[in-house]
């Protein structure tokens, strides 16, 4: 597995890791723990290195499977993680919460649910409106100092975050939503990322499963997949959005791939610095999406998929409503 450097502080990662998010939360029902153990460690064995999770992800749960999976790989990998939800009585509402004795508490759960002395990367999951970000980045600055935390990362932070936070204490990456058919971090983010020196991680650079091809007008979903809420999934959207499928049917097909490779082949081919973290609860999924790394798309490719993307307008929004105003603060 190749591998590339996130931001100016030379952390190095594999070119693609594994978002383990849907292991335990959002896509349905939890994987059989064993399962997911053994997908996870299947991963390690075929080259990934970066390993993504969050303490919201179940809650709790997800953090723990990663945590047991990877003890006894802990010195070959990079485990990120992240805070900023307090979770209500019943532990399904999620409260933004990034207060610094917050950060701390939650910094103190995840060491102990990932089995490991010190977190690689730690994010901010979504950006607080209530609390300050310089009090945010403080807080990590110290608890770098204290050698709990080594990296800091924010996720869905607009601009100007971006840059007040990295005013206080360097941010190593940036983890937000970017793929073929999500492309507004193109306008400004990445813009200010490589002039910062910042690295990228897109997560659902697969559209959520959509740009693989398996998901069809008329699918369904159930209550507990966060898709059953989400706008672009509607039928409408779905048909409306086929077109983006076919066109990366066709190119996969005259490459003699799959439609993902395709879509993660054109994600790493943006910038050196850019490390999806596609996530599956298939190995022949994690096989197929691994061996993008060695996928290269030529300049005249990238041109040719750019100028038929042109021409294809996405509909729906990634968001419901009630979520919009949580990206991009």
């Amino acid at each position: 597995m190749k591998t590339r450097k996130l931001g100016n502080t030379q952390l190095e990662v594999s070119a693609i890791g594994l978002g383990c998010m849907g292991l335990s939360h959002g896509y349905g029902p939890a994987t059989d723990r064993s399962e997911a153990i053994a997908l996870i460690r299947a991963a390690v064995e075929r080259g990934v290195t970066f390993f993504d999770t969050a303490e919201v992800y179940g809650p709790y749960l997800n953090e723990e499977v990663v945590g047991d999976a990877l003890a006894p790989f802990r010195d070959q990998v990079v485990i990120a993680t992240k805070f900023g939800f307090t979770f209500g009585d019943d532990n399904k509402q999620q409260i933004l919460n990034s207060r610094p004795d917050h950060i701390r508490w939650a910094v103190e759960g995840s060491l102990k649910r990932l089995r490991i002395d010190c977190i690689d990367l730690l994010y901010q999951h979504r950006v607080d409106p209530d609390v300050p970000i310089e009090d945010v980045a403080g807080t990590i600055k110290d608890l770098i100092a204290d050698g709990k935390v080594k990296h800091f990362g924010l996720s869905e932070a607009g601009v100007t975050t971006i840059r007040r936070a990295h005013a206080v204490q360097a941010v190593t990456a940036l983890q937000s939503e970017y793929s073929l058919w999500w492309r507004e971090p193109e306008q400004e983010v990445l813009p200010t990322l490589e002039e910062l020196g910042i690295g990228f991680v897109p997560f659902s650079p697969l559209g959520k499963g959509f740009l693989t091809g398996a998901i069809k007008q008329g699918t369904t979903f159930g209550s507990d997949d966060f898709r059953s809420i989400v706008p672009r999934f509607s039928p409408e959207a779905l048909q409306a959005n086929q077109a983006l499928v076919d066109l990366l049917g066709k190119i996969a097909q005259d490459k003699g791939v799959a439609p993902a490779q395709i879509a993660l082949a054109w994600l790493l081919a943006q910038k050196p610095w850019i490390v999806p973290i596609p996530g599956t609860t298939k190995l022949h999924r994690l096989e197929e999406n691994l061996s993008a790394a060695t996928l290269e798309l030529t300049a005249t490719d990238l041109a040719s998929i750019n100028t038929a993307l042109s021409h294809i307008v996405v509909r729906g929004d990634r968001y419901p409503a009630h979520l919009k105003a949580r990206a991009g603060r």
